[in-house]
């Protein structure tokens, strides 16, 4: 049995949004770290802390809602490539997400980043992830 727990983490904070929690808790890993910084540098989230623990740690992240509204911040969360079909792009085919306006998260060989800054820097790399 194969798991994929990049997509455990996505359904996670999905499942949360729907739920319409504040907080969520997810096990730790460097690229969950990762994609949790781009989503607090994006805006897409209050806040995260990490907690080491004896094994692998947890992230606690702090979600975000429109204050009058309480419409949240993350509306569509999506995993881009998985184990069974990987999806790598070059320079010339990175995604736009809504035009724009939403993020693609991806490992490229300077680390994970965002679609915008993979492409300032002109390298390809795997999509992990759209939000928007």
């Amino acid at each position: 049995m194969i798991t994929d727990p990049i997509a455990d983490y996505l359904t996670m904070i999905r499942n949360a949004v729907n739920a319409n929690h504040r907080v969520v808790e997810i096990p730790a890993s460097s690229i969950k770290r990762e994609i949790t910084r781009i989503l607090l540098e994006k805006g897409y989230i209050l806040n995260y802390k990490f907690e080491e623990d004896d094994k692998q740690g947890k992230i606690k992240i702090a979600l975000k809602y429109h204050p009058v509204t309480k419409i949240p911040a993350i509306t569509k969360l999506v995993r881009a490539s998985r184990p069974g079909l990987r999806k790598y792009v070059g320079v010339d085919e990175l995604p736009r997400v809504l035009n724009g306006l939403g993020v693609a998260i991806m490992s490229t060989s300077q680390g994970i980043m965002t679609d915008k800054e993979a492409r300032s820097l002109k390298i390809g790399g795997e999509v992990i992830c759209y939000v928007s």
